[in-house]
């Protein structure tokens, strides 16, 4: 029996402004409550089917490290390996059948965030 394909789910945020603490201060605590909730019941409803291997956030591209050991030396910079006018917030990776399935989890993940969502596949 072969194994289930893979399926990676990105958030992206469509503007390269990072959260600060000023603007996370000024988040209405109810809503975001609420998103976390929403997030975990999705969370939970992927575990429950036996979709979910992992997912999580992820800091802000400023928080980068970019490694290049393809010289003699590696370089490492303190920064995102690309400039963008956009970074990914988040992701799943999920084990479905096929790419309806991921796909029909990414229209709930974007009704839940109120977000665009990217599907792909693993290779």
């Amino acid at each position: 029996m072969s194994p289930m394909p893979q399926y990676f789910l990105t958030v992206p945020h469509d503007s390269a402004e990072e959260p600060t603490m000023e603007s996370m201060a000024a988040a209405d605590p109810a809503e975001l409550e609420a998103l976390v909730a929403a997030v975990n019941d999705l969370n939970a409803d992927l575990a429950a089917a036996g979709a979910l291997v992992h997912a999580g956030g992820l800091m802000p591209p400023s928080t980068a490290v970019t490694v290049d050991a393809s010289g003699e030396v590696p370089v490492r910079t303190n920064a995102p390996f690309v400039e963008a006018p956009a970074y990914v917030g988040g992701f799943w990776i999920l084990d479905v059948a096929d790419e309806d399935a991921a796909v029909s989890w990414a229209e709930r993940a974007s009704a839940v965030l109120g977000s665009r969502i990217e599907v792909r596949a693993v290779q």
